[in-house]
């Protein structure tokens, strides 16, 4: 790894072992079979369906992984998501860290876990449908065009939601002070 920090004095720089990975096959191929056999795996083991017989799930598990990557639409659909992932992800922490500068801090605030939910939802459209855009769907002009008309309503919904919820947890409490002379105690 030393070797990598000198530039190409030593034999080679990380760009150039990164873009050997790439001409290898790694990340279009190596990668994309690892996480659809991992996440297969976990998935048959977490439903037990076949009795704790770890040996089913890694063959149902590998030939998933396999059947997948025989033609080129995973890795491609792969190589066109996990980047929008890793820019949305992005986006959630610095709005996030943007929420926690300018709400207050108490553990009761609600509004801080809505706020994530929407952004982290409104995230997730846009990732899936950039995503999509590339196989020569119109969801991507679709969206531009159109995007006030299902964000507005949604915000107004959403505001009515909060507001009618407010309103019956309050329902009926009234904040009186209290009747009769005030109460001194001793030590």
């Amino acid at each position: 790894m030393v070797n990598f920090q000198f530039g190409g004095f030593y034999g080679g720089d990380f760009g150039s072992f990164l873009s050997y990975l790439e001409n290898a096959g790694f990340f279009s191929y190596i990668l994309p079979f690892l996480l659809i056999f991992a996440v297969v795996f976990g998935i048959l083991t977490k439903i037990d369906l076949f009795k704790h017989n770890k040996t089913v799930n890694v063959v149902i598990s590998l030939a998933v992984g396999l059947l997948s990557l025989q033609f080129s639409f995973v890795p491609l659909f792969f190589s066109e998501i996990f980047p929008r992932l890793g820019i949305g992800l992005a986006i959630i922490l610095v709005g996030m860290i943007l929420v926690g500068i300018f709400l207050p801090s108490d553990k009761d605030n609600k509004y801080v876990g809505w706020f994530g939910l929407v952004l982290g939802l409104l995230i997730f459209v846009v990732v899936i449908v950039q995503s999509f855009e590339w196989t020569g769907g119109s969801w991507g002009w679709w969206f531009y065009e159109n995007w006030a008309k299902i964000f507005v309503p949604v915000v107004v919904v959403g505001f009515v939601i909060a507001i009618i919820k407010n309103s019956a947890e309050n329902h009926g409490k009234i904040d009186l002070p209290p009747y009769g002379p005030p109460v001194y105690r001793t030590p």
